[in-house]
């Protein structure tokens, strides 16, 4: 699968869910070493350069078959130092964006939410899809594991 962009990183995660989880060789660009980074956490099983030769692509391949993992060595460097190529988080929530995120770690649905809050549930998606943006995830469940290793359930 090529990639290109933060939308091909996306269609990489919905595809690596699937069951049983397909194998994925990520296609990017030598220059960006942390898109490579993010396939492999996206559930890439092996990272080549698009630029790279049809036999370094034939070995790739083969390898992913056989059960290897296959990346440049800056991409296996990114993901060893702990960086990943992990977008930085943003600011901190305030107080009822993390009972909002504690909610819906309890099982609430955005519809119960959006009742309890007095927001339509459209209003409280948007609100929602705001506070994932402001600590720097994309989905829910991101948020809601970000929150408990930050601690900020614990207040």
């Amino acid at each position: 699968m090529t990639l290109h962009s933060a939308e091909d990183l996306d269609r990489l995660t919905a595809l690596c869910s699937l069951r049983p989880r397909p194998l994925v060789v990520a296609l990017s660009s030598a220059d960006d070493v942390s898109l490579g980074a993010r396939a492999m956490r996206s559930g890439a099983r092996s990272v080549v350069a698009r630029e790279a030769t049809v036999s370094a692509l034939q070995r790739a391949v083969s390898a992913t078959l056989d059960g290897e993992a296959v990346m440049p060595a800056k991409v296996a460097d990114l993901l060893m130092s702990g960086r990943g190529g992990r977008v930085p988080r943003g600011s901190a929530p305030s107080a009822e964006q993390i009972a909002w995120l504690r909610q819906l770690s309890e099982g609430w649905t955005v519809a119960r939410l959006a009742l309890d809050t007095g927001y339509s549930e459209r209003a409280m998606y948007r609100l929602l899809q705001a506070l994932y943006q402001k600590v720097g995830v994309s989905t829910r469940l991101e948020a809601i594991v970000l929150a408990h290793d930050k601690g900020w359930f614990e207040n």
